[in-house]
């Protein structure tokens, strides 16, 4: 996780300890198995910070939505995920989403494809789903979408890379005609180089959403190496694979120290590129999580 980046600076030139600042206003996904984390949360986070919601699986709605409810009973802002291939049809869509806000106030979501290999229904894509309306007819003000800095392989082999590039475009494009927020959550990463290039490619393209990296919180190199098989064959993915051939390193606990520190420096320093947050995957553990957290708080 430690890889240089000879695009940034080493240093911010407007803040004192910009990785602690920029942590204070990041993300944290959780799952709706894991409503049992969100008192350690409540002691750990700001009030007020987004915690994402997955839906792992088809059937874990229930699950979901009841930890929005206990996300929002907390003081956080909870954001479910909606995967487009979770979804049977509009009147489908169209309940869930009138459960979160009806149960838990919810007003941002991520509407994204899903990683299911076949639909359960009608719809496959994001698009799709925002498409329907349903999200406006009930208070949604934000819609969240994914990013893939490092690419998609379920999509690029398929329709080719640029597909991404134009996905996204759509996807700008119809959260401004709607009158909504909208921002981009990428896909975890352990490098900071490649989100970097890709965030100014985004602007260069026209689209203007803030982006969230997706960070992997402190964990084992050999936790890492298996979570980067989800990322493909990017150069984050080949990069953490390459310190797993190092058989005494596998335990080893790796921080996205350096990681978050060029992210923070792009956030205040070149804020033109758009990197507006971190967003927390507790891949090793929330323990592991909040105890880096503080000490990286702690620094200065």
């Amino acid at each position: 996780m430690n890889a240089s980046a000879p695009i940034m600076h080493p240093v911010s030139k407007t803040k004192t300890n910009p990785t602690g600042q920029f942590l204070r206003q990041a993300s944290i996904e959780i799952t709706g198995k894991q409503i049992d984390k969100i008192p350690l949360l409540a002691q750990n986070l700001p009030a007020g910070t987004r915690v994402f919601i997955a839906l792992i699986e088809a059937g874990h709605l229930e699950h979901q939505v009841d930890a929005c409810v206990a996300v929002r009973a907390a003081g956080f802002e909870p954001v479910p995920h909606i995967p487009a291939r979770f979804v049977k049809d509009a009147d489908d869509l169209n309940h869930r989403v009138e459960a979160y806000a009806k149960k838990a106030g919810v007003t941002s979501v991520l509407a994204l494809g899903g990683g299911a290999p076949e639909p359960v229904g009608k719809f496959h894509c994001a698009l799709q789903l925002m498409e329907t309306g349903a999200f406006q007819d009930h208070g949604i003000t934000t819609i969240g979408i994914a990013g893939h800095p490092e690419g998609n392989p379920d999509i690029t082999k398929v329709h080719g890379e640029a597909m991404l590039l134009r996905t996204l475009k759509e996807k700008n494009a119809w959260i401004n005609e709607s009158d909504l927020k909208g921002f981009i959550a990428t896909q975890f990463l352990f490098n900071a180089e490649p989100v970097i290039h890709w965030a100014m490619d985004l602007r260069q393209n026209g689209i203007e959403l803030p982006v969230h990296v997706g960070v992997p919180g402190p964990a084992t190199i050999k936790t890492l190496v298996r979570y980067a098989a989800m990322c493909g064959v990017g150069n984050s993915a080949r990069f953490i694979r390459k310190q797993a051939l190092n058989i005494t390193k596998l335990l080893t606990v790796s921080e996205p120290t350096e990681f978050v520190e060029q992210l923070a420096i792009q956030h205040f320093d070149l804020p033109e590129h758009g990197i507006a947050g971190a967003h927390l995957y507790p891949f090793g553990g929330f323990d592991k999580l909040f105890e880096w957290m503080h000490k990286v708080n702690a620094a200065h």
